[in-house]
């Protein structure tokens, strides 16, 4: 695990350059966001409790949300009809992110569960009861802006 100062040194410096680079390729991968509504609230109160947090617990709050993204985007995609080249980018920098944000966190702390649930739920709700159609696809990829842009402004709230 790397020091605090160092990440909090990354955070300041690289976290929000690889972030406008996959808000970027999100947009870019497909056609205009969908204006449908996910059957899933999103999690406003997470994300308030997590904003009177302290700093390790905010980045174990950005490291666990990034990881539930990739694993919601390890399902069955072959309705999907975005751009591949900008689905891989995407999926390769948020990995990137992912993995700096692994090494700033202990592995020992236990991940946010009301956060896991959520995720849990868009996937069943929307994906698994959509049969994973584009149009799930669509909404997963809607939710997920709206996520990474939240992360966004915590990210920049703690320096």
């Amino acid at each position: 695990m790397q020091s605090v100062c160092h990440c909090c040194d990354w955070i300041r410096h690289h976290y929000g350059h690889l972030s406008a680079e996959y808000l970027s390729l999100l947009d870019q991968m497909g056609g205009d966001i969908t204006k449908q509504n996910a059957p899933v609230l999103f999690p406003t109160s997470l994300y308030r409790h997590i904003d009177d947090a302290e700093f390790e617990d905010k980045v174990r709050f950005l490291k666990e949300t990034i990881y539930q993204i990739t694993k919601l985007f390890d399902g069955n995609m072959k309705s999907v009809t975005w751009d591949k080249k900008n689905l891989d980018d995407f999926l390769n920098i948020l990995e990137r992110q992912l993995e700096n944000l692994n090494s700033c966190v202990s592995p020992a702390m236990k991940p946010e569960r009301r956060l896991k649930h959520y995720f849990k739920k868009l996937n069943r709700k929307v994906l698994r009861k959509m049969n994973y159609s584009t149009q799930a696809w669509e909404l997963i990829r809607k939710e997920t802006k709206r996520h990474l842009q939240r992360l966004d402004i915590l990210a920049a709230q703690m320096y």
